[in-house]
């Protein structure tokens, strides 16, 4: 870590100008969350692995910025050489750099890694000091990575309209529609799931999502793709061209930018795509000279993009295709019930599985009965550990229709481990299993008709009273946030507190949101909406169609942690009034897996609490027998009896 760093501050000196700092995010060219092995930058600088972070290095320091998810893991991961700065604690990246560098500091970014927003944000705090954000030429990293991966060359996949739902024509249709609204010529699409979702394509150069590594342009005639053509078969691009889509190199954005910038861009092809669009016989040329806006949305799209576009002529407001992926359609959302059975199948089986697993191996008293576990000797290589128990996990659903891998790299955590919330175990490091203590299992799969997200957590043995109050707080709060009926208009910061009021009744929190968006055969955490206490959940109000998850927690540092689980769907809901004429909405939940009764105190429960738990642990009997044999079905039978205070 210590030559990366010097090599870095090397070509931070040579740089011209020379630069008093180095900020190195997380984020590749996209904006995206999750990155493909080649992009993971600030992980190899750092050494840090979470999926969220910024670096920051100057002449004789470096620090790393993230948020309460990874507290522990940064503290665990991080060598002497860094110093961990925790979001919503320590003064902000802008702000330390303005009040600790230099005046006139040069601070270099390479502006494809960094959003508008971000930028304009870090240039506001850096002007107060006459501090200048630098657009490196280069990656300053790529340059000191011996041996960085290959991009990534993975073929591109055609997602049938079988799954998909609605046609590409359909959308570029709507989207042109609101192009014409805004006065928009055209709209520059970056972030690579609305890429996905537009067109109708999937691909897997980022692990655990279905995406390509690609740019959109649309305009009131046109339509672009710019990705590596040597992952588009001829089939594949004769689908996507005859939806009047033309396939340029990845690497020709930049140059097209420009072009559209000037108003070239249509005029630089031969394509028209009116059959799709608002533009029918000639009126197009009447609609472009009033319309001469470009689209980009601010906080997906890169530094180095925007900079080619005229700010004068410029509409920068989130992209309409956020809203349009969240609203799932009639199709999207029966394929997400229907890949939440089989992943709720596959789940139990994998609870079955485990349960005799613990009771064989360590003498545990299992799911159902309390008891300290009668240390058996086993032998090496009977031993259960995180990362082989979530192996196993994976199998079960690997055996599921339409699995296409994991959506996220599963959390399979004992003891302390499940009080680091985005904890990942590896192979070398992780813990084994323990009958006398608390493991948390945060797992997702990606099927062709959804994905999945689901958190459960168990005690193979007899969990302590104050496990019980914990776990029973936090189911609690789950069944009120999932119970709750809210009228048109309310957003996700104002829904966050109803998981949270359990937990604070005893001086209790946990540091992450309430619950995020899922694709549908995509990113598994998918916007614009949220439910957390965090300022952008108020952005978007929480509309019917959209999905959204149901997860607080608890978590104990160096003892354990707890966190629940389930995907919903909004919905209308059938209130007896209808004040004020909004109409209010509800929940549906579409997960399917038992809460463990041994874990919770019935007790501290109100009886519409154990009567909600009652139906549904027989929801779930119903819905997942057909996928049980007969002792799974037995073992099902038995985690979902109907309980009583």
């Amino acid at each position: 870590m210590a030559e990366i760093l010097s090599a870095l501050r090397s070509l931070m000196a040579s740089h011209s100008p020379p630069l008093h700092a180095l900020v190195v995010p997380s984020e590749d060219y996209h904006q995206s969350e999750y990155v493909s092995d080649r992009d993971k930058r600030r992980e190899f600088v750092s050494g840090f692995t979470g999926s969220a972070g910024l670096a920051l290095i100057t002449k004789d320091e470096a620090r790393l910025w993230t948020d309460g998810r990874y507290f522990l893991q940064a503290m665990q991961q991080l060598s002497d050489q860094w110093q961990l700065m925790r979001i919503g604690e320590d003064p902000s990246v802008d702000s330390w750099i303005s009040d600790n560098l230099p005046r006139e500091a040069a601070i270099g970014v390479d502006p494809w890694c960094v959003s508008v927003d971000t930028a304009q944000r870090w240039e506001r705090a850096f002007a107060k000091n006459h501090q200048k954000l630098i657009q490196t030429s280069s990656n300053l990293v790529d340059e000191v990575w011996k041996n960085q991966p290959p991009a990534e060359t993975n073929p591109v996949i055609v997602h049938p309209l079988e799954f998909a739902g609605r046609s590409v024509a359909e959308k570029l249709k709507d989207l042109r529609e609101k192009l014409a609204i805004e006065k928009a010529c055209g709209i520059i699409i970056t972030a690579l799931d609305e890429v996905a979702w537009l067109y109708n394509i999937r691909g897997s150069d980022v692990s655990y999502c279905p995406v390509v590594h690609a740019f959109a342009i649309v305009t009131l005639n046109s339509a672009f793709l710019y990705v590596d053509k040597r992952k588009v078969s001829s089939k594949v691009s004769s689908s996507i061209q005859e939806n009047g889509i033309e396939v340029r190199e990845y690497s020709t954005v930049s140059s097209d930018v420009a072009l559209l910038a000037s108003n070239q861009l249509d005029k630089d092809t031969g394509l028209s795509s009116g059959q799709n669009g608002v533009c029918e016989s000639g009126t197009c040329e009447a609609e472009e000279k009033n319309n001469d806006l470009i689209w980009v949305d601010p906080a997906s799209c890169c530094y180095a993009l925007f900079s080619k576009l005229d700010a004068k002529k410029m509409l920068q407001q989130q992209s309409p295709l956020a809203l349009a992926k969240a609203l799932k359609n009639p199709v999207e959302l029966d394929g997400l019930r229907n890949a939440h059975i089989r992943d709720g199948a596959a789940v139990v089986q994998y609870l079955v599985w485990l349960d005799k697993q613990m009771q064989e191996i360590y003498g545990a008293s299992g799911y159902f009965l309390e008891g300290k576990g009668r240390s058996k000797k086993r032998s090496e290589t009977m031993k259960l550990t995180e990362v082989t128990a979530s192996d196993k996990l994976e199998g079960f659903r690997a055996t599921k229709e339409h699995f296409r891998g994991l959506s996220f790299p599963t959390i399979s955590s004992v003891g302390p481990n499940a009080a680091v919330i985005h904890y990942s175990p590896q192979p070398e490091t992780c813990a084994e299993l323990d009958p006398d203590s608390i493991y948390l299992f945060d797992s997702g799969a990606q099927y062709l008709d959804g994905t999945t997200d689901i958190t459960r957590t168990v005690h193979f043995g007899k969990p302590s009273e104050h496990e019980k109050a914990c776990y029973t707080s936090v189911l609690k709060g789950h069944i009120a946030l999932g119970n709750a009926r809210f009228p048109n208009g309310t957003n996700g910061h104002a829904l966050d507190i109803l998981a949270r009021i359990p937990l604070w009744r005893y001086g209790l929190d946990y540091r992450h949101g309430t619950g995020h968006g899922i694709g549908s055969y995509l990113n598994v955490h998918e916007g614009p909406h949220l439910i957390s206490f965090r300022p952008q959940a108020r952005n978007v109000p929480l509309q019917a169609s959209m999905i959204v998850t149901d997860e607080p927690g608890y978590y104990e540092d160096g003892t354990f942690g707890i966190r629940l689980e389930n995907v919903l769907v909004i919905k209308e809901a059938d209130t007896e009034f209808n004040f004020g004429d909004k109409g209010y909405l509800s929940f549906e939940h579409i997960t399917w897996a038992p809460y463990q009764i041994k874990l919770i105190d019935l007790s501290l429960l109100t009886p519409e609490e154990i009567e909600w738990l009652n139906t549904y642990h027989s929801k779930c009997r119903e819905i997942l027998a057909p996928s049980m044999d007969k002792n799974e079905l037995d073992w099902l039978k038995k985690a979902t009896e109907p309980v009583s205070a």
